[in-house]
């Protein structure tokens, strides 16, 4: 009688430690994720807080571990990216996206064949290639960009 109450006991104490246990896990990673955040962390704190949720429904530690690794796992694949996407921006603003559809003029004469040749649009001077030869003082519009090379046509 009083081992099987001991038992009992035990196994109660042991699945509240696991619990704790993971829970102090996800309170350190979630500190962490908060101080440095890089999305890293905070699925470990997730899937931590899973394993503690077995540990506390009395499961044993390979199952623990098992849910710890599944939910890291899939919160990780399923939410990463849709997280990065969202909260790193759209990058650095192109320079030379607002030029296409403008108007300019040849400054130096543009060659296909060597792929030389510069333009004046909105008054800066740029590098561009045509699909024809275009002589100094020609009106052109820019109709895209590679780069920092503008491909432009005859106006």
């Amino acid at each position: 009688m009083i081992a099987s109450l001991l038992a009992e006991w035990f196994s109660q104490w042991a699945a509240e430690v696991g619990a704790l246990s993971w829970l102090a896990v996800a309170l350190v990673a979630a500190v962490v994720e908060v101080s440095l955040p890089h999305f890293g962390c905070a699925f470990i704190s997730a899937g931590a807080v899973a394993a503690a949720a077995a540990a506390f429904f009395g499961y044993g530690v390979p199952i623990q571990i098992g849910t710890f690794v599944f939910v890291m796992t899939v919160s990780l694949v399923a939410l990463r990216a849709n997280l990065l996407s969202r909260l790193a921006g759209g990058g650095v603003p192109s320079r030379t996206e607002p030029l296409v559809g403008r108007h300019g003029q040849v400054t130096h004469e543009i060659d296909p064949t060597l792929g030389t040749g510069r333009i004046n649009v909105g008054g800066e001077d740029w590098a561009a290639r045509s699909p024809e030869p275009l002589p100094i003082g020609t009106k052109i519009r820019v109709v895209g960009a590679d780069g920092i090379v503008l491909e432009v046509t005859r106006a």
